[in-house]
């Protein structure tokens, strides 16, 4: 199974991914996990990322393109994987078309995680990340048992630049003018399932479950 998460920023897809990864032993590939990943050692690729980062706007796709060629080679995604935050584009989808059709591959499934904008804008501006390990905290549904400590590792609690309010509503203006495009993309392939992602986390995890049957 090769399976392509769709949605605005703060819909849940990471959250979903990370389940349905464990549930499936299919790696979840999220190039925002990644490009942060690579932020943090201060590679060359964190390097020219990280401007891009923390405007909201897209990582230049052959910065992203790389990466995943080269990630969903690995022997762990021989059996499926799951994309978290890739494609964003329609360029981009065509491109991963093209590396996985010379590998004798295609993806399987695209869903669509479909979420109001004010909602999202909630969720984001309040979600804080462990600057160490990354797990996720909200100030509102989600608090750590110490207020600015990570539970798993005791790192230190931050919100990230690009989850200030002004800089989500960027991310949406881009997600819309850049990234919307794609469902008509994975439509025509007849590939798109949509599910309603502004339900609670268990309800979207049995409508994911049910749209990759």
């Amino acid at each position: 199974m090769i399976l392509v998460l769709l949605g605005p920023p703060g819909s849940g897809k990471g959250t979903q991914a990370k389940r349905l990864s464990t549930e499936k032993s299919w790696p979840q590939l999220s190039t925002g996990d990644m490009l942060r990943a690579a932020i943090r050692i201060g590679s060359d690729l964190g390097k020219r990322a990280k401007s891009f980062m923390d405007k909201g706007s897209l990582v230049p796709d052959e910065v992203v393109i790389g990466l995943i060629a080269e990630r969903t080679q690995s022997p762990d995604c021989s059996q499926g994987f799951i994309l978290d935050g890739f494609p964003r584009t329609v360029p981009q989808a065509e491109s991963l078309d093209r590396t996985l059709a010379s590998r004798g591959l295609a993806t399987n499934r695209a869903v669509l995680f479909e979420v109001d904008d004010s909602q999202l804008v909630r969720r984001l501006s309040g979600r804080r990340t462990c600057e160490k390990c990354s797990a996720m905290y909200h100030v509102e549904t989600q608090q750590p048992k110490a207020l600015g400590i990570c539970d798993q590792c005791g790192g230190k609690l931050i919100q990230r630049s690009d989850d200030l309010e002004t800089v989500i509503q960027n991310r949406l203006k881009v997600y819309h003018d850049q990234t919307a495009p794609l469902v008509g993309f994975y439509e025509h392939q007849k590939k798109l399932r949509r599910i309603d992602a502004s339900l609670d986390i268990a309800s979207v995890q049995k409508a994911l479950a049910g749209s990759i049957q």
